[in-house]
């Protein structure tokens, strides 16, 4: 990582990044090539890890983010570990599965490939999972949408263009695997949809640059536009996947 973007601000993060459908991790685990362990790598506060635990007989979340850890949802087949992704310290050959789930763009991967190769078991699976802007309903769209691309676009690190392409455009040296569509999907009120926007790196770059008002505006907009602020609005997240069989 250039920068933890996400060294502080555990709660945050544990209370209002969505989780994954539970059907992603058993498509992922059905292209393992078995069930001992799978590493979720990048894990924040266990999103993905906890959904893994289902299916494998023991799974391992790493994340450079003590503070993530400290936060990271419990359960008693998964284990939390705080390193780096390109130098995890886990025992070679083990892992039937590593996932990394918004997690990749921060990665140099030059290095964290190399240890994907060491950490794996023969014919072991990689998922570089992604979600990027949310849909929203037809009357809070287009003010997001100013607000994602024009107000706190610039605050984005540049490692927002390969969630924007949903890793399309990341270098990815494994065979690829087909894979089905999965989305993300949640009734929101305002205050968790926008505690999920003050999650966002950008978000914090703003805060860190004076630009609070940038946030302040677009809360007070969306509270006209949304309605009552208990009112449940559905936000889906499309998940894009670069999904690849390991090989020496």
């Amino acid at each position: 990582m250039s920068v933890n973007w996400f060294d502080q601000g555990g709660a945050a993060y544990a209370a209002f990044r969505p989780d994954y459908p539970p059907e992603l991790a058993t498509f992922l685990a059905s292209v393992a090539p078995g069930r001992s362990l799978a590493v979720d790598v990048g894990c924040g506060a266990g999103q993905l890890t906890v959904s893994l635990a289902g299916h494998f007989d023991a799974v391992i979340g790493v994340d450079p983010g003590a503070d993530q850890i400290a936060h990271a949802t419990p359960h008693p087949r998964v284990r939390y570990v705080v390193a780096p992704a390109e130098a995890t310290g886990l025992d070679a050959g083990k892992a039937d599965l590593i996932t990394a789930a918004q997690a990749a763009h921060w990665f140099d991967l030059d290095a964290f490939y190399p240890e994907v190769r060491r950490l794996t078991a023969p014919g072991a699976a990689l998922a570089l999972i992604t979600y990027g802007a949310p849909g929203l309903e037809d009357d809070l769209r287009d003010r997001f949408d100013r607000f994602y691309g024009e107000e706190i676009g610039p605050c984005w690190p540049p490692e927002r263009r390969l969630v924007d392409a949903g890793y399309a455009d990341m270098a990815f040296p494994f065979e690829e695997l087909s894979i089905p569509h999965f989305a993300i999907r949640r009734d929101w009120s305002l205050a968790e949809f926008l505690g999920y926007v003050g999650t966002w790196s950008a978000v914090r770059q703003a805060r860190e640059a004076g630009r609070g008002d940038l946030l302040d505006r677009f809360g007070a907009d969306l509270a006209v536009l949304w309605g009552e602020p208990d009112r449940r609005r559905p936000v889906v997240w499309p998940i894009r996947i670069r999904l690849g069989r390991v090989s020496p």
